[in-house]
């Protein structure tokens, strides 16, 4: 959820929350002041009442007008506390039942007689006057709650139109890109500070990314030279006939550790140059053919593993560097026949949609995302640790999207174009 939509929902909330609040206050308000109204106009009509008991030489008979009607009971009691209560009222005049609001008191008569009164006047004006000011007041809250709506909707959306901007610029910005980030100016505050911050931090991560790059890049030179000249050094060594067989024997060894660091300075300058894309040789690549050749090429190591190659292939056109295809698939071959199982099988099917070079084998720890990061590879394995990343990052170059799955011994890897 954005936070517009937070902001919209977390401010109707708490305004309905307000306005349900004050409408129930004020209906109850509005309850009372109508009671005080009603209580004034009762005690006024029960001094009326007192004047006519006191002018009437008889018993005061009930008497019913318009808007209120009195019941006279003789009593003996002379104190009684006067008091106001909700009741019924029976409207004569049009014959129905109403709301009503009653006083009941003690009127003394001109003879000396005490009379308990009971005086009830109909509610039903008050009780409509509540009921239309309520009325309004929840139009009032829907219209309200109607307008914050179309506020945080329309008007809160324009004034986060800039966040939304620098947010798209910071999505497609590239550190090995040469356009820098450029923001447009805003008339908030804390966007244009947000803007210069992440400005000035796309520029320190370009700089030091240069910095990384350039050292990178000429550490790996510079290591070709000496690892050249110690594999001549240790070529010419290997031909002395002179050498006892442990001396032969340490020198291979050195052989073979120069050899696997010139491999590993090799993958890494690759690694680099398809960072930053220096590889644009594109051209028409028939992989049916090409994976071919590789199959040939192939066939002497897996048959001294006693491996099975299988293959469907069809014709299939891609646009890409004839070297990095080369290298994607010698990574891939060699992974499949180095964590095979002797006497198993290789299985290579392409089509028009897909690539998949399957492999029997044991299961391995790593799971399928950890199998692509570099340096990452299982204890029983002999490689570097780079192959799987190199072709992870040959196949985000040109838009495809590889995956590994293992399933009843079987390990498979799939290239979909």
């Amino acid at each position: 959820m954005k936070l517009s939509a937070h902001y919209t929902k977390a401010s109707m909330l708490i305004s309905l929350a307000v306005l349900f609040s004050g409408a129930v206050i004020y209906f109850f308000a509005i309850n009372y002041i109508a009671n005080v109204q009603l209580d004034k106009n009762l005690s006024q009509a029960l001094n009326e009442a007192e004047d006519y008991v006191r002018s009437t030489a008889s018993q005061p008979q009930q008497y019913d007008l318009d808007k209120d009607h009195a019941i006279f009971t003789k009593t003996e009691q002379q104190v009684f506390r006067r008091r106001y209560f909700d009741t019924v009222y029976h409207n004569f005049k049009e014959n129905r039942t109403e709301a009503g609001r009653a006083v009941e008191d003690i009127v003394k008569a001109a003879d000396n007689k005490h009379y308990k009164v009971v005086i009830t006047i109909s509610r039903e004006s008050t009780r409509s006057l509540v009921e239309v000011i309520s009325l309004i007041t929840l139009v009032l809250i829907v219209g309200l709650l109607l307008v914050l709506f179309i506020t945080n909707k329309y008007v809160l959306n324009g004034l986060w139109k800039p966040f939304y901007v620098t947010l798209s610029q910071i999505k497609s910005f590239d550190v090995t890109g040469n356009n820098p980030l450029l923001f447009k100016s805003s008339e908030v505050d804390e966007f244009s500070e947000l803007n210069a911050a992440i400005h000035e931090m796309s520029v320190r991560v370009k700089a030091e990314y240069g910095n990384l790059k350039l050292f990178t890049e000429n550490a790996s030179h510079e290591l070709m030279t000496p690892l050249a000249v110690v594999t001549t050094k240790l070529d010419t060594l290997i031909q002395d006939e002179t050498l006892r067989p442990d001396q032969l024997e340490q020198i291979n060894d050195i052989y073979k550790s120069i050899s696997k660091s010139t491999r590993l300075n090799q993958a890494l300058l690759l690694l680099i140059k398809l960072d930053n894309e220096l590889i644009r040789d594109d051209e028409p690549v028939n992989l049916k053919e090409v994976i071919a050749e590789k199959i040939q090429q192939f066939q002497e190591v897996a048959k001294s593993k006693e491996l099975v190659i299988d293959y469907q292939l069809t014709d299939k056109q891609i646009c890409a560097s004839k070297y990095l295809v080369d290298i994607l698939l010698n990574n891939l071959f060699s992974n499949s026949i180095r964590h095979n199982e002797r006497h198993g099988q290789i299985k290579i099917e392409l089509d028009d949609e897909k690539l998949v070079i399957k492999n029997t084998g044991q299961p391995i720890k790593l799971n399928s995302e950890q199998m692509f990061e570099r340096f990452q590879k299982s204890k029983q394995s002999s490689g570097m640790g780079l192959g799987l990343a190199l072709v992870e990052n040959i196949c985000r170059q040109y838009g495809f999207n590889i995956r590994h799955d293992y399933a009843e011994g079987w390990h498979s890897f799939t290239i979909t174009f």
